[in-house]
């Protein structure tokens, strides 16, 4: 298999042959990237948050809490980080009436418990999308909805401008469903 990287970056492209598929991998330097532009925008506008950047597998590659952040914002944001990038859509969007999956009544009412309880439903979480697929989910906690979406897209953003000049096309929205 061969692998490209573009220079001055970590995602990793790698090229199909025999039938794999191409896969772009977020590293450690885009993540800690988009970290510090949620952590910006947080102080920006006065919320305490923690920020959790995940693999496509869910799994962390960068966590921080921000001084005065609550001690249970590792855990939410890391679930809302998992739920975004293995299920393919921001996690809010499995309450919005009436049509959510999650809501009473729908295809997907009582998913939230599934995962061991990992199942985010609610705002905060974002997938990563790069090149049409998704490679990671961002998570949030410490604010209310509008802060934490404020922060996730503010990262998506900080990722979009990381790796435009590479050639990258990143999603930035709250509102994602792949």
């Amino acid at each position: 298999m061969e692998i490209d990287r573009p220079s001055g970056t970590g995602v990793i492209a790698e090229e199909e042959e025999d039938g794999l598929k191409k896969a772009n991998k977020l590293e450690v330097a885009e993540a800690r990237h988009m970290v510090q532009a949620a952590v910006r925008k947080a102080n920006e506008i006065g919320v305490p948050e923690t920020v959790c950047i995940v693999d496509d597998g869910g799994w962390p590659i960068v966590l921080e809490r921000m001084d005065g952040a609550r001690v249970t914002g590792p855990q939410i944001a890391w679930n809302k980080a998992f739920t975004a990038s293995g299920h393919k859509r921001s996690t809010h969007l499995f309450n919005v009436s009436p049509n959510g999956p999650a809501l009473p009544g729908n295809e997907a009412f009582g998913i939230q418990l599934s995962f061991e309880g990992r199942f985010a439903i609610f705002v905060g979480g974002f997938p990563i999308v790069v090149d049409g697929e998704v490679i990671g989910g961002i998570g949030l906690s410490g604010g209310n909805g509008e802060q934490d979406t404020a922060c996730g897209v503010a990262a998506l953003a900080a990722l979009r401008d990381l790796l435009a000049p590479q050639g990258f096309d990143v999603l930035v929205q709250a509102d994602i469903k792949k």
